[in-house]
């Protein structure tokens, strides 16, 4: 067996499947390119679905990959075992309809045992098989596996809800007795083992899986495939004759620098490999366009690097120090994927920013166990624990030491139960991920021709080629079908609504119609929407000139991680290292607005890949592209698309922001509108804030009305009202008037308060005819409880009272505030009176405050008051 480094076996395996006729597939973006089932690619065939299920057809059926994946499933388990990973890459080979058993199972051996290539012994290869699949056990013997090393199992058959299934081959390599002495019953029993490493699966995906039936009734695909896997990692740990796959080159250099920043030694310890594989996931992740947030893939994301930063403190390490493990990864890996050298800094400052965040957010979580721990009794309850855990990422070993500390215990089954519904709500969550759709064996037989025309018109006579259900496809079509971010144009077909337009796995667009009573043959009228065209032309037009004014204002390092464009709206998703200022969306807008003045001529040409690239246009979120594509050229833009647009730029009209967001962190959303619904919803914009600032401006009024019959000098400070904006600008400015015109009103409302406190406490003469039996007892039209108890103490010393009781009343609820010269016990007296008002609370000997929550009992609280005395 040769000893590989990781990126040798890498080469190797890629290299030995092109010869067998293979295409090298470029690994795919992590984040799922129209797939709402996944929420990573979490497996080499992810991205390869669409040609599995027979919704594309591939240029080449034979294909090869080193696809990188995320999985976090197991996140829990990572570190603790030799094998777990979130971040690991996939090899694979796959054919589509091509070669199958008879080829596949010669290669694999090939490529295992040849000395050209890896160069295993065979003696050291144990290989499971289907326990009917008789077939695949004798063509591993013809190659030269012996009969002892082949293990029938019953499990060996892939098969995850309805769709392409089939029996599976897995090759293991055997470590030795140093490892485990039990032998092959290890695989036999399906026993968890060291000795024995899975480092390849071979489905033979040749069924289709039907609820209703037996599997040995279940027919045959049309089609039938190969899908394989095989781990990396495992790989390079067997090959390099390491004890887990961390002590590979893969993960070496990065526990090495772990060890430098700690000044630990690392003697397999747990938290070095959780850092090494988590710091792997999160700067890939960041390099394709994840953001991190507080839900679906950005949480997943955000818990892993909070995890990592967790066990970094039991080594020691107590600062955001994880973007000095950017550059190591880049160093292992970036010549293979380049997208990890072009983010760095980006990963580097998102990583940095989060771990600061969650530094402080532990720190919150120290202050919220006390504020827990004060309030509970002997035991902090389960639903307490997980919120520490959840929320605030306090480990729960952390808490139940800190509990024992205090002398109190955790309810550990009430934190298990809570913690299984969180994992119920992500398992509920999450799609049948690896599962195909069902091979539609009609869409893929069918291969006439059918062109679109919908670049220069909007209109056809056409002709019925296929009826498909609801659906039909024409000979030739005005109508786009929904890609690349562009929603499909609607119409009629014949007066019959149009309801969606998709692609076919053969290229050609299927119409769906609201009724279908269309045959082959028929000869038809179509006719697109032209008003929805014109504006969702627009709309698209506008997010190729919003990236370009991006880029000149933020900085050439953004770059497009989403977008949708239709009638009603322009959204566009991009990375930025900060937040998006308020005065940079105003130079972004009036930029966008700019080129559209300009009247640039929008000139698309057809050309091909590479002709395209060295144009210097640019191609957008990881789309897929043919040897031929269609470039859009705005002068001041140039990109792939295959989408509709105007003819010249000044044909957008007008570009409006709608709205600006953080989606995630360092991933930022823009939705805009154009034409004429730009000016409608900029004028809205403008008679509704304008008509706040109106009704704000007449309270301030008001206010200072008031004040002035009370004697009282109030002013409204400067406000600035922008008079000279125009759109977005506009509304955010008015925006900011707003919120400084709420401020400047609270500020009066305070100095109104305080002023109308000052008074009050300069007539305690007029509390003089209130005295009864050496108290005072009376309601007072204050609100701040601070003031009440200055004036209820300010009265007993004035005329040497037992007691004093002063009642605010804020419908229903009531505050008590008593003084008295310690005769009375005053925190007993208002805790009785807020009792009797179904409240609470207490005080001192002298002074004491408690609220009620029903005022119609104050009449009767006040007796018990007055029985006192």
């Amino acid at each position: 067996m040769k000893k590989l480094s990781g990126n040798e076996i890498r080469t190797m395996w890629l290299d030995f499947f092109k010869s067998k006729g293979h295409s090298i597939e470029k690994s795919a973006n992590l984040i799922p390119n129209n797939d709402k089932s996944l929420l990573w690619i979490n497996a080499g065939v992810s991205p390869l679905k669409k040609y599995f299920d027979g919704s594309v057809k591939p240029k080449n059926p034979r294909m090869t990959n080193a696809q990188k994946c995320i999985r976090t499933n197991d996140i829990d388990n990572v570190g603790r075992t030799s094998r777990h990973h979130t971040f690991f890459e996939m090899l694979g080979n796959f054919s589509i309809g091509d070669y199958f058993k008879e080829d596949v199972i010669p290669w694999a051996f090939e490529l295992l045992t040849s000395k050209k290539y890896f160069d295993f012994s065979k003696n050291d290869l144990y290989i499971t098989y289907y326990t009917e699949d008789t077939e695949t056990k004798d063509l591993w013997v013809k190659e030269g596996m012996d009969e002892s090393h082949m293990v029938p199992l019953d499990g060996n058959f892939w098969e995850i809800g309805e769709g392409p299934c089939g029996p599976d081959t897995e090759i293991f390599f055997d470590r030795g007795t140093s490892f485990d002495e039990r032998g092959i019953e290890l695989l036999e029993k399906d026993i968890d083992n060291e000795r024995y490493v899975e480092i390849w699966n071979i489905v033979f995906s040749q069924f289709n899986s039907k609820s209703s039936l037996k599997r040995s009734e279940y027919p045959e695909l049309p089609s039938k495939n190969i899908d394989t896997g095989s781990g990396l990692e495992r790989l390079a740990c067997v090959m390099q004759g390491t004890r887990t796959n961390f002590e590979t080159d893969l993960f070496m250099p990065l526990i090495n620098k772990i060890s430098e920043i700690s000044g630990v030694e690392y003697k397999g310890q747990m938290a070095f490999k959780v850092i090494a594989d988590h710091v792997r996931t999160v700067v890939f992740a960041i390099s394709d366009g994840a953001s991190l947030s507080n839900e679906g893939r950005g949480y997943v994301l955000r818990r892993v690097l909070r995890r990592a930063t967790k066990y970094a403190g039991t080594l020691g390490i107590n600062k955001a120090f994880m973007s000095e493990l950017v550059p190591v990864v880049i160093e292992s890996m970036g010549e293979f994927y380049p997208v990890i050298k072009e983010q760095e800094e980006i990963c580097k400052k998102i990583i940095t920013s989060e771990e600061e965040k969650f530094l402080s957010t532990l720190k919150k979580g120290e202050q919220r166990f006390m504020e827990i721990a004060s309030q509970s009794g002997d035991v902090i309850s389960g639903k307490d624990a997980f919120t520490l855990y959840d929320t605030f990422g306090f480990p729960i070993e952390l808490t139940s030491e800190s509990a024992l500390e205090l002398g109190k215990k955790v309810d550990m089954d009430g934190f298990k139960v809570e913690m299984q519904a969180q994992k119920e709500r992500a398992r509920n969550a999450r799609s049948n991920d690896a599962s195909f759709s069902n091979q539609n064996s009609e869409f893929m037989a069918f291969s006439k021709k059918s062109i679109f025309i919908g670049y220069n018109e909007t209109s056809s006579n056409s002709e019925v080629i296929a009826v498909f259900g609801d659906s039909i496809v024409l000979d030739k079509t005005p109508f786009y079908a929904f890609s690349g971010g562009q929603l499909s144009d609607s119409g009629t077909i014949n007066d019959i609504q149009v309801t969606d337009v998709k692609k076919m796995p053969n290229g050609q667009h299927l119409h769906t119609l609201a009724n279908n009573n269309f045959s082959v043959g028929d000869k038809v009228v179509a006719k697109v929407d032209t008003v929805k065209r014109d504006l969702t032309r627009k709309n698209h037009s506008s997010a190729h000139l919003l990236q370009a004014a991006l880029k000149k204002v933020l900085g050439e390092h953004v770059s497009q991680k989403g977008s949708q464009v239709s009638d009603e709206y322009c959204r566009f998703d991009f990375n930025n290292y900060d937040a998006i200022t308020n005065e940079q969306l105003f130079e972004i807008e009036k930029t966008v607005n700019n080129y559209i003045k300009e009247a640039h001529p929008v000139i698309t040409n057809v050309m091909s890949l590479d002709e395209a690239k060295s144009t210097g246009a640019t191609a957008l979120f990881d789309e897929k592209y043919g040897s031929k594509v269609r470039v859009v050229d705005m002068q001041i833009s140039k990109e792939f698309c295959a989408g509709t647009h105007v003819s010249n730029t000044k044909d957008i009209e007008k570009f409006y922001i709608t709205e600006s967001s953080s989606i995630g962190s360092g991933i930022f959303r823009i939705t805009a509108v154009t034409g004429p619904r730009a000016y409608d919803l900029l004028e809205k914009s403008t008679k509704n804030l304008d008509s706040e600032i109106t009704a704000l401006n007449k309270k301030a009024e008001q206010l200072i009305s008031d004040g002035n019959k009370k004697g009282f000098s109030l002013e409204l400070k400067p406000i600035n009202y922008y008079n000279n904006v125009e759109g977005y600008s506009y509304v955010l400015k008015k925006r900011e008037t707003i919120v400084d015109l709420g401020s400047s009103i609270k500020d009066l409302e305070k100095e109104f308060t305080k002023l109308s406190q000052k008074q009050a406490l300069s007539d305690l003469d007029s509390y003089g005819s209130l005295i009864e039996s050496k108290a005072i007892i009376t309601t007072v039209n204050l609100v701040d409880s601070n003031l009440i108890k200055d004036l209820a103490k300010a009265l007993q010393n004035k005329y040497s009272l037992r007691l004093v009781l002063l009642v605010s009343v804020s419908e229903p609820k009531v505050t008590f505030v008593c003084a008295t010269d310690k005769s009375i016990n005053a925190g007993q007296v208002v805790r009785e009176a807020a009792k009797i008002t179904k409240g609470g609370g207490g005080g001192k000997l002298d002074l004491a405050q408690a609220g009620g929550k029903d005022s119609s009992k104050l009449d009767e609280a006040l007796e018990y008051v007055k029985g006192l005395l």
